[in-house]
């Protein structure tokens, strides 16, 4: 049986629209932000705030109004240029439905370019970890001008050429081998003839007239 509602159940809640500049079309971006923001909020009121559909929620008890108006305050600073927010490497994974090996290759040949480095401390660890950076709006080129398929055609090519000459050097190096192979032909059937333990004794005592 549902409990009944009382004044304690009643809540304070207020909501702010992401726009697509800020996520990109991204859940997972979403989800960045809503943690972006989060960690600027007292520890005790973060789960107060949650996203769904690219819409923030923050809802708390009728009692705690200044808290809410405080949190409130925070979240609506914190969303003052949100869409500049940089893009770590999970987001622009799922932003642009790209492996951690394509996004490895192509930070490190230069196709996608890095904002930066961030350093953060894993939770529970004393280990932190570093990682690269994108700026929003250069994802956001990348997407309108859909580079990545254009990535990798490029690698397809470049792959299909290694192949290639991989498989020319290894049929040289097999034609260099062939090549240095001890040839048979002029020897004489002597020399072609096994020999035989004791044959010249043998001849040499006449038995062979």
């Amino acid at each position: 049986m549902a409990k009944p509602k009382t004044n304690n159940d009643a809540e304070l809640i207020k909501e702010w629209s992401l726009s697509p500049a800020a996520t990109l079309g991204s859940s997972v971006r979403a989800k960045g932000v809503l943690l972006e923001i989060r960690a600027r909020l007292p520890l005790a009121v973060r789960k107060s705030l949650e996203i769904e559909a690219g819409v923030l929620t923050l809802a708390m008890a009728e009692t705690a109004k200044g808290e809410f108006r405080a949190a409130s305050a925070v979240v609506s600073n914190a969303l003052e240029g949100i869409e500049s927010l940089p893009v770590i490497p999970r987001e622009i994974q799922d932003i642009l439905t790209i492996s951690t090996t394509e996004r490895h290759r192509w930070l490190n040949d230069g196709r996608l370019p890095s904002a930066g480095t961030r350093t953060v401390k894993l939770r529970g660890r004393a280990r932190k970890i570093t990682f690269h950076v994108f700026d929003p709006r250069g994802v956001e080129d990348i997407l309108d001008r859909d580079l990545v398929t254009v990535w990798r055609e490029e690698d397809a090519e470049a792959a299909a050429e290694n192949r290639r000459r991989a498989a020319l050097k290894a049929k040289l190096t097999r034609s260099l081998r062939s090549s240095k192979k001890p040839s048979t032909e002029g020897s004489s059937d002597d020399a072609s003839r096994p020999k035989l333990s004791g044959w010249e004794e043998f001849g040499r005592d006449g038995l062979l007239r």
